[in-house]
């Protein structure tokens, strides 16, 4: 098997007496969905903090392509192939869908001096006109992004997490929010983009029947420790894991 693209090695996660996370360790090789799951409280989003860099690990640390990023700024990791959406939107409502996806892209694209003097768009229209015929969002082109729907924003987040050409993508709750009729549409971009471009994706959700229809690979956490994982069939069927999410 290929090295990893991204390693997480005995990551710990300590506030004060409480352990939030517990010496989690995992690999995600190029090309896979991997799902991160877990009933309330069971460590997702600290781990998930600790991975992008806005926690620091008590313990363990996170490699990249084999780079160890425990000093990367979470700024600079997108420079290292790593792209995130997020839980709460981050488009600019007032700026049109055009914009916001450049305007996504413009940090990476070539130096701070042929910034000040080149293109305003830094070249970068094409590309954000191609990311915004993928996610099938042409006839919102000049609209302003607080003008659409819940669910087509995050369309429009998705895309400008993807300007950057990034080989990693982490999904924080991507179905958060979003309608059955868009949520169809948003798994089907997200498998055909992983498919055509070969992107990894970490995806970590609440919403199982996504989950389970998206990912590959699937890790289970509960009260900060990894307890189960599988293929989608394994962990549907996986005793600790109904009764971690029942109570049991």
């Amino acid at each position: 098997m290929n090295a990893p693209v991204l390693s997480v090695r005995n990551i710990s996660k300590q506030f004060g007496g409480i352990r939030a996370v517990s010496d989690v360790s995992f690999d995600v090789h190029k090309g896979e969905i991997l799902g991160l799951i877990g009933p309330n409280g069971s460590g997702k989003s600290t781990l998930f903090n600790c991975i992008l860099g806005q926690l620091r690990p008590t313990t363990g640390h996170v490699e990249i392509n084999g780079k160890p990023v425990d000093r990367v700024r979470p700024a600079d990791l997108s420079l290292l192939g790593l792209g995130r959406t997020f839980q709460q939107l981050s488009v600019f409502p007032k700026m049109s869908v055009l914009d916001n996806i450049i305007l996504a892209g413009q940090e990476h694209e070539g130096t701070m001096l042929s910034r000040l003097f080149g293109k305003p768009d830094a070249g970068l229209t094409g590309k954000a006109e191609q990311l915004i015929e993928f996610f099938r969002l042409t006839p919102y082109r000049d609209t302003p992004a607080g003008s659409l729907s819940y669910g087509q924003q995050k369309l429009v987040d998705a895309a400008m997490a993807f300007m950057a050409g990034p080989g990693i993508v982490l999904l924080d709750e991507p179905a958060g929010g979003v309608n059955l009729t868009m949520l169809t549409h948003l798994k089907e971009r997200l498998m055909t983009y992983n498919i055509e471009h070969g992107t990894t994706f970490v995806v970590i959700e609440h919403n199982m029947e996504f989950v389970m229809s998206l990912c590959t690979r699937i890790i289970v956490l509960a009260q900060g420790e990894i307890i189960a994982e599988g293929k989608p069939e394994e962990i549907r069927a996986n005793q600790m894991v109904i009764d971690a999410y029942l109570g049991g």
